[in-house]
């Protein structure tokens, strides 16, 4: 039984939704246009400024297909009405970020800064506040990229678990480890 695929997707004024013949869901509102295709089998209904996914049969393909395509319209519809947003921290010294239009330029203590183009649909800034460590601000309409590029400028250099030294999500709890013990 899929909990979140029979939750009802509410869609807010100033969103409309278009369903082609071909299962192609496209989402606009005030901040940009989202298109997903969905899976065949399902159908969508719209009534009563609710969206609902239904499945034809209880197969567990179907049950697996029934919740995902719901999160997958609910992140779309949430993302051209309010964006997502995230925010990366570098934490160690001599850690800098730049960034020039779409290009984000990292030193991470490496022998070479890091030159990372963003794609043109992820807003970035750079903030980099005195007494504060440095941080990335990525914004998008698409969840599912901007996590994404949140992850791979993350791979730059992961958090270590002794000094805590890396790139981590704000906000984020790291697992701290003792080290070695004088004795």
């Amino acid at each position: 039984m899929s909990r979140i695929g029979k939750a009802p997707i509410s869609i807010p004024s100033g969103i409309s939704i278009d369903i082609s013949a071909s299962n192609l869901v496209t989402v606009k509102g005030p901040k940009g246009e989202l298109t997903q295709q969905i899976d065949p089998d399902l159908k969508l209904n719209i009534e009563e400024g609710e969206l609902t996914v239904e499945r034809p049969t209880e197969q567990k393909r179907h049950k697996a297909m029934h919740g995902l395509y719901r999160s997958l319209i609910n992140n779309m519809v949430v993302g051209v009405s309010e964006g997502y947003k995230k925010e990366l921290e570098l934490v160690g010294v001599g850690y800098r970020a730049n960034n020039t239009g779409q290009l984000l330029e990292l030193t991470l203590g490496y022998s070479h800064p890091i030159m990372f183009a963003v794609p043109a649909e992820v807003k970035v800034t750079t903030v980099s506040e005195k007494g504060s460590n440095p941080m990335v601000v990525l914004e998008s309409i698409d969840k599912q990229l901007i996590g994404q590029i949140a992850a791979k400028i993350r791979a730059f250099r992961k958090p270590e678990p002794y000094k805590g030294k890396g790139i981590k999500f704000k906000g984020e709890e790291l697992r701290r480890k003792q080290g070695k013990t004088a004795g």
